[in-house]
């Protein structure tokens, strides 16, 4: 160590954009903090890189003694041998040697040390650079593949940053010297890295919004508002948009001329799925908006916690959504719970909450002493006897066939 790892560090300042003086300064601090704790002040320890020979220098003084005990000591006969023919005791000579000339741990000890702190000072301009740069879109290249857990390094210019599997969208496929984009989302340290990492992501809502503010020209000026995005990353997206000004219509500003803006997104999502939602506070319409289906024909709200929307037998599909997908990301785009019905469907739950809810003396028919037989034998509300059978019924003390019918039919008409 010495030419060698001198211009090793420069030319890794220089891949790492670090400042070479600095690094410089650092490999000088190291080896004074080093040799310092072998030597007395009186020593006067010099450290210094001499350009011209391109290698690290260390220079201080010696006491002259009989038989040297320590790093800043010297015996009389080297002394005179090597520095000074009329030293004696006492007297100090200067040593000046060469970085290699010191025992190989306590160059390694040194190493470590330089090691260490241009860590320190490649992670500072990490964070620095990474605040500058945080939650937006970077463009890079795939340097490498983690075979063990899936993820891609990635080549981001000021340093390799790491997207890893869970922030991947599923099925795409990259191969090392792919161009890619991804949302800048922290730092972090890696349990098998010593230094900080930059975390990109592709399944990221705000990556979509950032790609939404770099292609719509009226999100950019501010006139028109991303309210919210909910997201299935690879196969759909929902982005709810408030026009700011008056006169601006959020599809139309968002498809662009020949679907141009839009399309530019879905290629850079790979074909996701994107629905535009106009916003509205009107809690029935936002449902209607939310969910992108023409044939609603009544949409329900419980308590401000769940909606109930009634549609075509032929549209009940479409607003499900694949693997309730749509139906899904309406629910978070709305902060709903929401169930989807045909009116026959919906009739029915309503008819089932009427019968669950009422006892069995609201039937028509039903006298005190017939409803205390059926009470007795546990058949308490009208669903209970819409559930039963007849036979069931026939079979209770002093009922019969005519009796179970009878109620059969009153709770089915109920």
């Amino acid at each position: 160590m010495n030419g060698n790892i001198l211009d090793a560090v420069i030319k890794l300042a220089a891949i790492k954009q670090l400042d070479g003086a600095r690094i410089q300064e650092i490999i000088v601090e190291s080896i004074v903090s080093t040799l310092s704790k072998r030597l007395e002040p009186e020593n006067e320890l010099e450290v210094f890189i001499d350009e011209g020979e391109s290698c690290i220098k260390v220079r201080y003084k010696c006491r002259v003694v009989e038989q040297e005990n320590s790093m800043g000591e010297i015996s009389v006969a080297e002394a005179q041998a090597y520095y000074d023919a009329e030293a004696t005791f006492g007297d100090f000579v200067q040593k000046e040697l060469s970085l290699h000339d010191f025992e190989p741990k306590l160059v390694k000890t040194v190493q470590k040390i330089i090691q260490d702190k241009i860590r320190e000072m490649e992670d500072e301009k990490i964070q620095n650079d990474f605040d500058k740069q945080k939650d937006t879109i970077v463009s890079g290249r795939i340097k490498a593949i983690d075979e063990q857990n899936g993820g891609f390094r990635v080549d981001i210019g000021y340093t390799d940053a790491l997207l890893p599997l869970d922030e991947q969208i599923e099925d795409e496929y990259y191969r090392i010297g792919d161009s890619i984009k991804a949302y800048v989302t922290n730092v972090r340290k890696m349990h098998r890295e010593k230094s900080i990492t930059v975390i990109l992501s592709r399944t990221h809502p705000e990556f979509v919004k950032r790609l939404f503010e770099a292609e719509i020209p009226a999100i950019f000026n501010g006139n028109l508002k991303i309210r919210k995005i909910v997201r299935d990353p690879g196969i759909r997206t929902k982005v709810e948009l408030e026009a700011l000004e008056e006169g601006i219509d959020p599809i139309t500003e968002c498809v662009g001329p020949k679907g141009t803006r839009i399309d530019s997104i879905r290629r850079e999502l790979h074909g996701e799925q994107i629905d535009l939602v106009v916003y509205t506070d009107d809690p029935q319409q936002k449902v209607i908006n939310a969910l992108g289906v023409d044939s609603i024909r009544r949409v329900v709200i419980d308590r401000g916690r769940a909606a109930s929307v009634i549609v075509d037998a032929q549209d009940k599909v479409t607003a499900i959504g694949k693997q309730g997908k749509n139906v899904k990301l309406a629910a978070k785009l709305t902060e709903l719970k929401i169930n989807i019905f045909t009116a026959e469907e919906y009739e029915e739950k309503m008819a089932k909450e009427r019968r669950t809810i009422s006892h069995v003396s609201d039937l028509d028919g039903v006298t005190p002493k017939l409803a205390e037989v059926l009470r007795s034998a546990g058949y308490t509300s009208v669903q209970d006897i819409f559930q039963a059978t007849e036979d069931e019924i026939a079979g209770l003390d002093g009922l019969g066939p005519k009796t179970a019918e009878r109620l059969k039919e009153a709770a089915r008409y109920f």
